[in-house]
């Protein structure tokens, strides 16, 4: 007879509790966003059964990256967008470019032109959230 294989949400879930201890080291708004990520894996339970990889923390991990991937160039196109609405009403004409890339050490830093486009990013990440 063969092997039973286990449903990957069980798997998902037998992850998430080995690394219970990992996570209660963690400060709370940490632990916090440890269980964000593992709620990002769960939005991937078919294409993880379908890959059937012999160590499913992979792809948890690749479910993960493709998330926060999409959330990325999510940001990255809004920003296009307010940087040339800033171009276009610029009272040059010439509007002000932020590159995004300030910093220390090549680190990359997102700015918010204004608090009123902070507001508005973190609507759409909650928007993200709410969709989990």
């Amino acid at each position: 007879m063969g092997r039973t294989v286990l449903p990957y949400s069980q798997v998902l879930e037998r992850e998430y509790n080995e690394w219970k201890k990992f996570r209660r080291g963690l400060r709370k708004e940490d632990q916090k966003a440890f269980d964000r990520l593992f709620d990002l894996a769960r939005l991937h339970v078919q294409a993880g059964v379908y890959a059937s990889r012999p160590w499913p923390l992979e792809a948890i991990l690749i479910s993960i990256l493709l998330e926060h991937h999409k959330t990325l160039e999510e940001l990255r196109a809004r920003c296009k967008v307010m940087e040339e609405a800033g171009r276009s009403t610029s009272p040059s004409g010439k509007g002000e470019r932020r590159s995004g890339l300030e910093g220390r050490g090549g680190r990359q830093n997102f700015k918010c032109q204004s608090s009123n486009d902070k507001v508005q990013m973190e609507r759409s990440l909650g928007e993200r959230k709410n969709e989990l």
